[in-house]
């Protein structure tokens, strides 16, 4: 329970830098979702499967973080392209919902490959056990630290980009009227592979986030998928800000849930978020702004 302000300081704090790690698979989730109008739920697969390609990297041939985050975001975005041009795209005439089932199917093959080709053992990053900062009692984990960090940076990069390259006009134009962008001379099918790839490759990042704070095996990604969706419905879905201002909201409405309850019911505090918000607010809190 909540005693002094540190312990009020130390759950935002905490809720913080997990939002943060959220943030990445919640702004790919949204970033397909704007562009191809079907929420993509391979993105838990996308996810482990850049923990893996970062795991390998670190592990077994002694990358250091900063080298092995980019592998795991190419790895995982062409996954996520693959998976969109055999899978995906074929069903897309079909309809959101059974592109979005094939999506949980294409989720369940990806890890029963990680597990055929890794096996079912938790495995950790090759990084030094680093001792807790304290100031004034509050506690603050320098590899967490270094993960928002990290996640800062890809999540700054993706703005950046939306804001102010040529692709990135490109990509909002598809996603708020892919009829008249075609008519402007964009493609948006090669906006949409390269949606699909940067959603992914960011969930991929996220993924090896993930494994860093914890460890990985082939359900990383199934673990978190709840909370990622939980973000995006929260800010929004289509809105690339919104995953971000809700992924926080997750993050710390996680960590005030652990006051209360066991952490095997954390993910209990998802399902009431995507409650509350379908009940108050469908469109999330900045629904409609990409």
């Amino acid at each position: 329970m909540i005693q002094d302000w540190r312990d009020l300081a130390q759950v935002l704090l905490n809720g913080v830098m997990a939002g943060s790690v959220l943030m990445l698979p919640a702004i790919g989730f949204n970033c397909i979702f704007a562009v191809l109008r079907y929420p993509n739920f391979a993105i838990a697969g996308f996810a482990t499967t850049g923990a893996f390609a970062g795991w390998v990297a670190n592990a077994v041939y002694g990358w250091p973080v900063g080298l092995a985050l980019p592998l795991a975001f190419l790895v995982a975005g062409l996954v996520a392209l693959l998976a969109e041009e055999a899978a995906f795209r074929p069903l897309r005439p079909a309809g959101p919902l059974t592109v979005a089932i094939a999506s949980v199917a294409m989720t369940l093959l990806i890890e029963n490959i990680l597990r055929f080709s890794f096996g079912n053992d938790l495995r950790g990053y090759d990084l030094p056990i680093l001792r807790d900062w304290r100031f004034d009692g509050i506690r603050i984990n320098p590899q967490q630290l270094q993960n928002t960090g990290y996640a800062i940076v890809a999540a700054g990069g993706l703005f950046l980009l939306l804001g102010f390259s040529r692709l990135g006009r490109a990509m909002r134009a598809v996603a708020d009227n892919p009829v008249l962008a075609d008519i402007k001379g964009v493609d948006p099918n090669r906006i949409a592979r390269v949606a699909v790839f940067i959603g992914g490759g960011l969930a991929g990042c996220g993924g090896m986030l993930v494994g860093i704070d914890t460890s990985i095996d082939p359900l990383t990604g199934f673990r978190v998928v709840l909370s990622v969706f939980a973000a995006a419905v929260v800010g929004g879905l289509g809105s690339i800000p919104g995953a971000a201002l809700g992924a926080m909201v997750v993050g710390v409405g996680e960590e005030m849930a652990g006051l209360v309850l066991s952490p095997a019911y954390r993910t209990v505090t998802a399902f009431l978020a995507i409650l509350l918000v379908l009940m108050f607010r469908p469109q999330g809190i900045l629904g409609g702004r990409n």
